[in-house]
């Protein structure tokens, strides 16, 4: 399974921002789907997740501001970002599960907001 994110980028706080993510494998209707980010320093963290069967969940600083979302006919996720902080500033990883391959891992794409 292969994992590529597009999306990243460097914008005013504020603003917003679409993450795109697109696995090449067969299995994405049935894997989970996240995304992750890692600051500088910092471990690398969960922003936000999406079931199969489109459940979500999202860590307490994205919430309200952050929706994640996945296309099965494009084999995409999707994070959309609003109302973006300069603490939402790191590298965003896309990672999907599945029973049958295992954890997989995006590239990463930075993702820079400005004051």
């Amino acid at each position: 399974v292969q994992l590529q994110a597009f999306g990243g980028g460097l914008v005013q706080a504020g603003r917003s921002l679409r993450l795109s993510c697109v696995e090449s494998g067969k299995l994405f209707s049935i894997s989970y789907m996240a995304w992750y980010r890692q600051a500088p320093g910092n471990q690398r963290e969960l922003v936000a997740g999406i079931t199969s069967g489109a459940s979500t969940n999202y860590a307490d600083p994205v919430k309200g501001r952050f929706t994640i979302s996945r296309d099965t006919a494009k084999n995409t996720v999707y994070l959309q970002m609003n109302n973006l902080k300069p603490e939402d500033t790191a590298v965003y990883y896309c990672y999907s599960y599945s029973g049958q391959w295992g954890a997989s891992w995006g590239q990463g794409t930075q993702v820079t907001v400005s004051s």
